[in-house]
């Protein structure tokens, strides 16, 4: 499949934001910004691998860069190559020429910069007594666009609320299936109403750029930044008293515990995991007594079947699937 790059910008609004376009190696920034307004919404991930063809994700599927710019390919033969220039001019870009500044972030193996936007980078680590305190060599790049997308949560309204008020939910999916946007339209929703807190441990959900959300998570919204799950899930109960805890992509067995104790509370949760089928649950040693003691009124789960956040299947509290009946619900909600 080839896409032919026009000679026009679109100026109907800004579908990329500016300050990711910026930081683009010229030569994507060029194609991006003479993309039709619908292939431009449809951007997921820019990648770039140092002496390999530049990679460009969209919706639709990957495409190449050719030689001449202006054409996009699904064939990587004759496409554009991250040299080393190109990768260095980028890396000098996203640390703002300091890479001392962001040591903590090299640690993690991401930035995430204005907008929300994410940047993965990997390269040689550095370890000290077992851990990684820092990258070098650094050649691999993977920048994800992040968006708002309001109205991606409302298909989960009738999950979250019922006659006893809020629940709590689990949402399951693979990677680049929407849970984070999905959590955060949740949170706007939920926020314009009740209390909410988020546990943002990997900067993804509000996307803030020092302390100050980049999207719109809700009026009553509030965020604890780059702080571990566990951890962050106790402070927040006990410093701002929410309605609602939101988390995203629980792993470690702390996180397991800190969900008992939370709901114990009397807080309410919404929480995603990776996996693709209800097994990618149950075999989850964190999730054992979750499960057990049924914490979970709902496991929700997602695919791209028609485009990321797709509710695929849903799993009421004692594990039996149930019909989902796609329901309309206001944005306003």
């Amino acid at each position: 499949m080839l896409h032919k790059i026009g000679g026009k910008r679109w100026t109907g609004g800004v579908i990329i934001n500016q300050q990711l376009v910026a930081i683009f190696p010229e030569v994507v920034r060029h194609v991006i910004l003479s993309l039709e307004k619908g292939k431009q919404q449809q951007l997921e991930e820019v990648r770039l691998r140092q002496l390999r063809p530049i990679e460009l994700i969209f919706t639709d599927g990957v495409f190449y860069i050719k030689q001449d710019q202006r054409i996009l390919s699904q064939s990587p033969i004759d496409a554009m190559i991250a040299t080393p220039e190109i990768c260095q001019r980028f890396l000098n870009l996203v640390s703002q020429h300091s890479l001392y500044t962001l040591e903590e972030e090299l640690q993690k193996g991401y930035i995430t910069i204005s907008g929300g936007h994410r940047v993965g980078i990997t390269g040689k680590a550095i370890l000290q007594d077992g851990k990684v305190t820092h990258l070098r060599d650094i050649t691999h790049f993977n920048i994800r666009v992040a968006r708002e997308v309001k109205g991606a949560g409302q298909h989960f309204i009738p999950y979250i609320y019922n006659k006893d008020g809020l629940q709590n939910i689990m949402i399951v999916a693979p990677p680049q299936c929407g849970k984070t946007t999905c959590i955060r339209d949740l949170a706007r929703i939920v926020g314009n109403h009740h209390k909410v807190a988020i546990i943002d441990e990997r900067s993804e959900i509000a996307g803030c750029l020092h302390g100050v959300p980049q999207f719109d998570v809700g009026l009553r919204t509030d965020v604890l930044d780059a702080c571990p799950k566990a951890e962050g899930m106790m402070m927040m109960i006990r410093s701002m008293s929410p309605d609602l805890l939101i988390v995203d992509e629980l792993g470690r067995e702390e996180d397991g515990r800190a969900i008992q104790e939370a709901v114990y509370t009397g807080v309410r949760l919404i929480a995603t995991l990776h996996g693709s089928r209800i097994t990618d649950v149950t075999k989850r040693p964190i999730l054992r007594s979750l499960i057990a003691e049924r914490i979970f009124s709902y496991y929700i789960f997602l695919d791209r079947s028609k485009g990321p956040g797709t509710i695929s299947t849903i799993y009421d509290n004692q594990l039996q699937k149930i019909e989902y009946v796609q329901t309309m619900v206001s944005q306003s909600c």
